[in-house]
């Protein structure tokens, strides 16, 4: 892969929220959907795509090797997914059983709550 068609698929700074203030203004406004593995807060996002926070603690995922993996995977599912997303602002959290759970059940879960995301936004009156 070259550096050119890794950024096309990558995790530019445009697409994370960065700010503490991002991370307030989505718990805030927040709407959620959750399952046994991951919590995701979301709301409108202030400019014109999704973007991904995340928040993956030690007492949730465990010691920092089992965290970079479960963050990895999130990414990864959020950028597989981004283009069917509307325009949102996401923080995903992680849950207890995430330490224990395979790969392919986080990704399977993640594509389940984007789904979920995706449905919800799409039947919702505009606020």
């Amino acid at each position: 892969m070259t550096a050119s068609s890794g950024t096309a698929r990558g995790f530019p700074r445009p697409v994370r929220l960065l700010s503490g203030k991002d991370f307030d203004r989505v718990y805030t406004l927040r709407k959620r959907v959750s399952d046994s593995y991951f919590s995701v807060n979301y709301a409108p996002a202030t400019g014109g795509a999704a973007r991904l926070g995340l928040s993956v603690g030690a007492k949730m995922a465990g010691n920092s090797v089992s965290r970079n993996r479960v963050k990895r995977t999130i990414r990864e599912s959020f950028r597989q997914h981004r283009a069917t997303l509307p325009p949102l602002d996401l923080v995903v959290g992680a849950r207890a059983l995430v330490r224990t759970a395979h790969n392919a059940r986080l990704r399977e879960s993640l594509a389940e709550l984007w789904t979920r995301i995706a449905k919800q936004c799409a039947v919702s009156p505009a606020e």
